[in-house]
């Protein structure tokens, strides 16, 4: 952790992520957009619900902190927000915890276009309860759960947040460090519903199980597979063949 984010560190916390896990990355990337934006911590909230990623704000993070149940995160920002609607509140969890059993509360999020900004770190499986399959693995892949592989397509979460109705959306890998603190500085400052979508490698769990190497082999291969949205335009579909398509999908200027 560089030593001018230090302070928004909980004094004696030591960070205890797996091997190779991107959300520490994704930490430090948020916590950097948070300080270049020069936004005092004191006057945020940050919940989360249960999973790997749910751990970064708690106990990480020196701020108030909602630690909840699983899948809950979104509503109970959205409560805080609704007690005080000026209090900037940023969820922080999976995909697991927000996309599967929080899917509801997701969408009707967004439909209702709530001044919140929900952070999702998707590394494609429920990685801390286990590796099981989730509604973003890819088809094919193995997890604890599909031992022979995926049957189903995973969900476009963007696309799903976009057509709900959130102000902005965007998608960036923890590869992709400054143009992911851009977004989230951008969504900080974005009124209404905020959705980031976080590529971050999970070797420990989803990475063993499909034989994708050691956790520099997994940034190295997610450095591979974006691409970014205004260079995707450019490129044939089987040229877009096994692509993560990444950039601002929907900017909150429209």
């Amino acid at each position: 952790m560089a030593r001018d984010l230090k302070q928004y560190l909980r004094p004696g916390v030591t960070l205890s992520f797996c091997p190779g896990c991107g959300d520490r990355i994704l930490l430090r990337l948020i916590l950097r957009a948070i300080d270049e934006l020069k936004i005092d911590i004191d006057d945020m909230l940050f919940v989360s619900g249960i999973g790997c990623a749910a751990w970064i704000p708690s106990p990480y993070f020196n701020a108030d902190t909602l630690h909840t149940l699983h899948g809950r995160a979104i509503a109970f920002a959205t409560g805080a927000k609704m007690f005080n609607p000026k209090l900037k509140t940023m969820v922080i969890s999976g995909d697991g915890d927000l996309a599967d059993i929080g899917g509801n509360h997701l969408i009707h999020a967004a439909r209702r276009n709530i001044d919140l900004t929900v952070i999702c770190a998707n590394n494609m499986n429920y990685a801390m309860t286990g590796g099981q399959v989730c509604s973003t693995t890819p088809q094919g892949a193995f997890t604890q759960t599909t031992p022979q592989g995926n049957p189903y397509r995973p969900i476009d979460l963007c696309k799903l947040v976009q057509a709900a109705g959130a102000t902005y959306v965007a998608r960036y890998s923890v590869t992709q460090r400054f143009a992911l603190i851009n977004s989230v500085e951008r969504a900080l400052q974005t009124r209404g519903f905020s959705f980031i979508e976080a590529l971050t490698p999970c070797p420990v769990q989803f990475g063993r199980r499909n034989q994708l190497g050691a956790p520099a082999d997994m940034l190295k291969s997610l450095v591979g597979k974006c691409v970014m949205k205004e260079d995707a335009e450019n490129l044939s579909s089987e040229e877009l063949k096994g692509k993560i398509i990444t950039g601002e999908f929907s900017d909150g200027c429209g």
